[in-house]
């Protein structure tokens, strides 16, 4: 094993950040400085290219049912994950499940979505494909959180 990936481990293990969670606070730093206004759909695109072929299946699909549901959101990207944003704020975002070596794929919402339902409510939903009943779901969630 290699120098760096012993290091990674260790800090992961000792509460540090993880290689990838390192990349992701990196890019997180380069989007707050590139984001000065524009059209940032571009870059969430570019970000769904990058992913292997069954997080970008999910990527796709996952971007057209936000598009079609919650036009008001902006695509964008958040931590270099394809993110949809209101004034700024990423409401929900889609997680590849190679972006932190993960056995699935994630639809997360942030504190912006209007999800509140009770006293107890999911903010995150694990993907493994995006089939009929799953889109119907997304769509649903989609428009409550943008509303």
């Amino acid at each position: 094993m290699s120098a760096p990936k012993k290091a990674t481990k260790k800090a992961a293990a000792s509460g540090g950040l993880s290689e990838e969670e390192r990349a992701a606070v990196k890019e997180r730093a380069k989007e707050l400085r590139s984001k000065k206004g524009g059209d940032t759909e571009p870059e969430l695109l570019a970000k769904i290219a990058e992913m292997e072929e069954s997080d970008r299946a999910m990527a796709e699909r996952i971007h057209a049912i936000v598009k079609a549901n919650a036009p008001e959101l902006t695509p964008t990207t958040w931590y270099g994950m394809p993110a949809y944003a209101r004034n700024g704020k990423a409401v929900c975002f889609f997680q590849p499940a190679k972006k932190f070596k993960s056995r699935y794929s994630t639809l997360g919402f942030n504190d912006p979505a209007n999800l509140d339902d009770g006293v107890m409510w999911a903010t995150a939903f694990a993907l493994t494909e995006v089939t009929d009943e799953a889109e119907a779901r997304i769509a649903e969630l989609v428009k409550k959180a943008a509303g």
